[in-house]
């Protein structure tokens, strides 16, 4: 059996809708409160579990997220558990048994723009490299992939490269992925030299002078000598022109935002785990692409892998 782990911070998010974003200091009322779990991690094991539910042979792939959870017996912890498992192993994340509250997202929603503001709180001590390895160690061989959310847990870039180090030295077998998504943030691109598979944003992109995918890739080309797979995510950029053309002209409207760009990633990892050799680079960011389109009509998650299952079983 084989093991996909995803490496990243889990939230629980409040979304509240608004017809449009306050002024400072105005006062507003929400037509609608949502509260949910969250994190990039998290939304995209849930949406990749959906995907591997239709895949033949089932139970083939495995999935767990390595994350830093407040104490035990914390409400908080009871919820994301519950949101999870037992699609999703979480026996490998570790208690901060000395914090009662998780990392929360508080998130307005502009009905007028489509867009979102996310106001994040973490008061949980990130993940150490040590306590990552141990981890990785406890798992072995049995795990073949790593994804790295570089914005999350262990975001602190320095561990992360440690971590991925880690992985290379002992189980050099390991594919190893890794989503560079905040601009600004030091020490992302050697977290991209040091990745099978790399997904960018196009924030960092753009904050790093590129103005369009191709010339993005060609120039990550030569400063990621390990990667075989360099993804612009599509929901972000190019292909989003015309996405969001179509949904906000056409029969579909733009209904749900967040965690489009974490769909897209279950998207592809589907297709590099479970169709490596039978589909093309240009299928995978095909399929990746839809299910990220049809997130976005959609509150949440659920459901999706339904949605496209011609697609996932042919």
């Amino acid at each position: 059996m084989t093991h996909l782990v995803a490496v990243g911070a889990c939230y629980l998010d409040t979304v509240l809708t608004v017809e449009s974003y306050p002024a400072e200091d105005e006062k507003l009322r929400a037509s609608s409160l949502v509260r949910r779990r969250g994190g990039n991690c998290p939304n995209t094991v849930e949406v990749l579990q959906q995907l591997l539910d239709l895949s033949k042979p089932p139970g083939a792939i495995t999935l767990a997220l390595f994350t830093i959870l407040p104490s035990r017996s914390s409400a908080g912890s009871q919820q994301i558990k519950s949101s999870l498992e037992p699609a999703i192993n979480l026996t490998h994340c570790l208690h901060r048994e000395e914090v009662g509250e998780p990392a929360s997202s508080y998130i307005i929603k502009s009905r007028s723009t489509g867009s979102r503001t996310i106001v994040n709180f973490n008061d949980l001590p990130e993940m150490t490299a040590s306590e990552f390895s141990t981890m990785a160690d406890e798992l072995g061989d049995k795990a073949s992939l790593y994804h790295f959310e570089a914005t999350g847990q262990g975001r602190i870039p320095e561990t992360t490269l440690e971590c991925m180090r880690h992985l290379r030295r002992r189980f050099p077998s390991v594919r190893i992925s890794v989503e560079v998504e905040k601009p600004g943030r030091a020490g992302l691109q050697e977290l991209a030299a040091e990745a099978d598979v790399v997904f960018y944003s196009k924030t960092w992109a753009q904050s790093n002078g590129y103005l369009a995918p191709e010339e993005c890739l060609r120039a990550q080309a030569s400063l990621t000598p390990k990667a075989y797979d360099l993804a612009p995510s599509p929901v972000n950029w190019r292909r989003a022109q015309g996405l969001w053309l179509t949904l906000l002209t056409g029969e579909h409207r733009v209904v749900d935002t967040i965690g489009a760009g974490d769909t897209f990633i279950a998207g592809m990892l589907y297709g590099l785990t479970c169709h490596g050799s039978d589909w093309a680079l240009s299928r995978k960011l095909d399929f990746a692409t839809e299910l990220a389109g049809r997130k976005v009509r959609q509150e949440g998650f659920s459901g999706l892998g339904a949605l496209v299952r011609h697609s996932v079983q042919h």
